[in-house]
């Protein structure tokens, strides 16, 4: 079994709070507990998450790129502050709806599922930036585009007139 430095601040958050230690599935462990800030993004509102996903983006690339630094791997596997991001923004369409109601599960999980769809699968540009980027940028630009790509996605279920509710 490997040990990392998980004690270390940079690593502990570069690693999703300890998520990406999941010994299958990381990214999709580091996602799941992405949704847990989901009522945090709600009680800041669109421009409050606004913020937070901003800074927590800017943040990323330096913590990212410093945690490749650390372990000596460009993109280790365990590194999720990007699928966090990546999570936060494919959300955003439903930062808006305050009640914990059907509407806003099934919300959840759409996003959760699209985002996972689009980082998994990187359909171009998505496929770009991770074959092509290097350090911290490179690790978190993919995921940002696939959260936007799945938030935008989500938002045109919601407006078209397919969204159930």
């Amino acid at each position: 079994m490997t040990h990392y430095p998980i004690k270390h601040p940079v690593i502990f958050l570069a690693f999703g709070l300890g998520s990406g230690l999941a010994p299958k599935a990381p990214g999709t462990a580091g996602s799941a507990l992405a949704l847990v800030f989901l009522p945090l993004l709600a009680c800041l509102g669109w421009w409050g998450s606004a913020i937070f996903i901003v800074v927590a983006a800017i943040f990323g690339v330096w913590l990212c790129g410093q945690a490749a630094h650390i372990l000596g791997v460009h993109d280790h596997a365990s590194i999720v502050w990007d699928e966090f991001v990546g999570q936060w923004l494919a959300l955003f369409p439903i930062v808006g709806i305050a009640a914990i109601n059907a509407e806003t599960v099934v919300a959840t999980l759409l996003a959760f599922a699209l985002f996972r769809l689009f980082d998994i699968k990187k359909p171009w540009p998505i496929s770009w930036c991770d074959q092509h980027l290097e350090g911290g940028l490179g690790i978190m630009l993919d995921d940002i585009i696939a959260g936007l790509v799945a938030g935008g996605v989500l938002w045109g279920i919601m407006v078209s007139g397919f969204w159930p509710f």
